[in-house]
């Protein structure tokens, strides 16, 4: 099991938070009222409903113990428990940024993500 979350970003927004030095989260997280990540036993399934088709995203991965207090590990509607960031996330303390690009199969081709 992957000791790190992961947040699906299009390059746009990480480009703007590189620049402006804070993720403060896309549309649906800012309407949300937090940022979503995803584990590494759910990063696969976040791709597939919520990002199916897109070709311009990124997948940044964050080693949870950096943010603190404001991370809260909460229930999705059929109970599986999802990393909720309420705050920023400062662009500096991401483990790594890696494209996301879609495959053959008409998937998003992820990296081995245990350790």
């Amino acid at each position: 099991m992957s000791s790190l979350i992961f947040k699906i970003c299009t390059i746009e927004d990480w480009a703007i938070a590189d620049m402006m030095g804070v993720f403060a989260g896309s549309e649906a997280d800012l309407a949300d009222g937090f940022i979503h990540f995803s584990s590494d036993k759910t990063i696969e399934t976040t791709a597939a409903e919520h990002f199916a088709g897109h070709d311009d995203l990124l997948l940044i991965a964050v080693e949870p113990g950096k943010l603190g207090n404001s991370l809260r590990w909460e229930p999705a509607r059929d109970g599986t428990l999802f990393p909720h960031l309420y705050g920023t996330l400062d662009p500096e303390i991401t483990t790594w940024v890696i494209p996301m690009p879609i495959g053959e199969s008409g998937l998003h081709v992820l990296p081995e993500l245990d350790e």
